[in-house]
């Protein structure tokens, strides 16, 4: 069961998603403003957050930004009218964990939220911490410490590619079986996307000064996640 806020100011939309959601079994807040959906971020936390992107009071991917900020456990995803590749970057960008296009099925939001429960199964299997040279990892709360033992906050799409990266270390992991895991079936998502993405957590481990740990690039396959015990 997941914890759902829901920003939609369409009513039959909000209404019809908001009722397939709660029938699913989980728990769906609906509300039709930013000031509605403030309010229940402080009141309660939120497994997923839903969100319009434009709204009567403000913009989604704004929202997106402060709830990013104060709750990165959060998972971001945006609902929109707009098929604007420029947008869909922005909310990638902010961490989101993906950008669903209206008009839609119901059956996509199950599926993709399927697909949270499970990375989320799989996250809570790991220890707390995890240190790696001079370096640490805390996947439930979507940070690392670098080797200067600054915190740098991941989206989620980082988390899981590095969780992904973590449990088969010191194996190639494929950039094609990275997409089908992370971002299932979508059709955004390029070989190039997960390359943008590494970029990030190599420069991460880069800090290790005692070089422990470092992503290689496999040619023509993916990339691996290689440890010196």
């Amino acid at each position: 069961m997941l914890r759902i806020l829901l920003l939609e100011d369409e009513i039959n939309l909000g209404t019809t998603l908001s009722e397939y959601l709660n029938s699913k079994g989980h728990q769906c807040h609906w509300v039709q403003t930013i000031q509605e959906a403030e309010r229940e971020l402080q009141k309660d936390f939120f497994h997923v957050a839903l969100l319009d992107i434009g709204l009567p009071d403000g913009s989604g991917l704004d929202f997106g930004k402060k709830i990013r900020k104060h709750s990165p456990q959060t998972v971001l995803l945006f609902l929109s009218a707009l098929n604007d590749p420029e947008t869909k970057v922005q909310g990638l960008e902010i961490g989101a964990e993906d950008y669903i296009t209206k008009p839609f099925a119901l059956k996509e939001i199950t599926l993709r939220l399927e697909r949270i429960l499970k990375n989320r199964e799989i996250t809570a299997t790991l220890p707390e911490e995890i240190q790696i040279g001079g370096l640490k990892i805390r996947f439930r709360q979507f940070e690392v410490v670098d080797g200067n033992g600054e915190n740098i906050a991941l989206s989620q799409k980082e988390c899981a590619i590095l969780e992904m990266l973590y449990q088969n270390k010191n194996e190639a992991v494929n950039r094609d079986d990275i997409i089908e895991k992370i971002w299932g079936e979508d059709k955004y998502p390029s070989q190039r996307t997960v390359d943008n993405y590494i970029v990030k957590l190599r420069k991460w481990c880069e800090t290790d000064q005692q070089k422990k740990v470092e992503i290689q690039s496999i040619r023509s396959i993916g990339y691996k996640l290689h440890i010196i015990n």
